[in-house]
């Protein structure tokens, strides 16, 4: 086990834990693999050296990293107090950027990988009640929320979609929760009915939602007249960026290193801290994992990342700087 060390300690807003110097990095051997649905694998990861992995909860995802700069963030979806395997479900996705076409072509029982992590910024709160919407390979870290709501005794239903049956992955380890799972492929049913689900807001519930960007924003659409909070998503793709507040450079001041640098617009504020020397934990580059959340001291953030929900973006006191910018001519951030 290698820590990757170059975080000082710091409080990240979603994952509701502290980073200490370091971030667990291991490598891994693939245990199993099985071939879930059309296009679609899970695979089953141990340490090489059997040694126990992070114990993580339900939403929690783990970089991937498959050599030559590919890394990749996956949802776990196996049983969190197994604390020697991690579980995957991973759809190969023709138009990617190579990820998921490496894991189905390369990694087979016996292949190795590596691991970072476990991160978790989509969390499931305890609620009486949940709804779960999932769409495709977002079945992934919906199937665990399942399984800890069914276990807490919770009120619960999952409407579950995909394009067809044969493309749906988890069916079989689902028909255990009987009528509670509604599986709708588009090509018997049709589209979702958001309307249905979504139209009236239901008391005491919490909504998880996690798929492909056009069901993200449809349930975004139809829950904004629910009660702040009640939603919750998980984005594999970046929602498109906005045009920035600023269009030109600010200044950002990393208070720890008595650093202040300049952020063009060419430039993102990772990049520019990265030259100047400073090490940022980081990962998508896209606004999408959390890994290079950063606490804000002063100035007002140009959130621009597909983690922090409104409410957490206006409070200011963080932000993910692979892709946001600034509101104000200067930042203070605590690095």
């Amino acid at each position: 086990m290698t820590p990757l060390a170059h975080v000082e300690q710091v409080q990240h807003h979603r994952t509701g834990v502290t980073v200490v110097a370091s971030e667990y990095e291991a490598d891994v051997v693939v245990e199993a693999r099985d071939e879930t649905a059309e296009d679609v694998v899970t695979l089953t990861l141990r340490e090489v050296g059997d040694h126990p992995l992070p114990r993580w909860e339900p939403g929690a995802h783990v970089d991937l990293l498959l050599g030559h700069g590919l890394a990749r963030q996956y949802s776990l979806c196996g049983d969190p107090a197994d604390h020697h395997v991690w579980r995957f479900g991973i759809l190969r996705e023709p138009g990617g950027r190579g990820g998921s076409a490496y894991v189905h072509e390369k990694l087979h029982p016996g292949t190795r990988a590596r691991i970072r992590g476990p991160r978790n910024h989509f969390p499931l709160i305890a609620s009486p009640h949940y709804l779960f919407i999932a769409g495709g390979i977002g079945i992934t870290p919906i199937l665990t929320m399942v399984a800890a709501a069914e276990a807490a005794g919770a009120d619960w239903e999952l409407v579950y979609g995909g394009r067809r049956r044969a493309s749906m992955a988890f069916l079989d380890e689902l028909t255990a929760y009987g009528d509670r799972v509604t599986i709708a492929p588009q090509d018997e049913t049709g589209l979702l009915d958001l309307d249905g689900l979504l139209g009236t807001s239901r008391a005491d519930t919490l909504v998880y939602c996690c798929g492909p960007e056009p069901l993200l924003a449809a349930v975004e659409q139809r829950c904004a007249s629910w009660p702040a909070g009640s939603l919750h998503v998980e984005r594999f793709t970046a929602k498109p960026l906005t045009e920035p507040v600023l269009r030109g450079s600010f200044e950002v001041v990393l208070q720890q290193s008595e650093l202040a640098l300049t952020v063009p617009p060419d430039r993102s504020v990772l990049e520019v801290v990265e030259d100047a020397g400073v090490g940022v934990l980081s990962s998508c580059s896209e606004g999408t994992c959390g890994t290079c959340e950063t606490p804000v001291l002063e100035g007002e953030p140009d959130h621009r990342d597909s983690v922090l929900t409104p409410e957490e973006q206006a409070v200011n006191d963080c932000m993910m700087i692979c892709v946001s910018r600034s509101r104000s001519p200067r930042l203070v951030l605590d690095l």
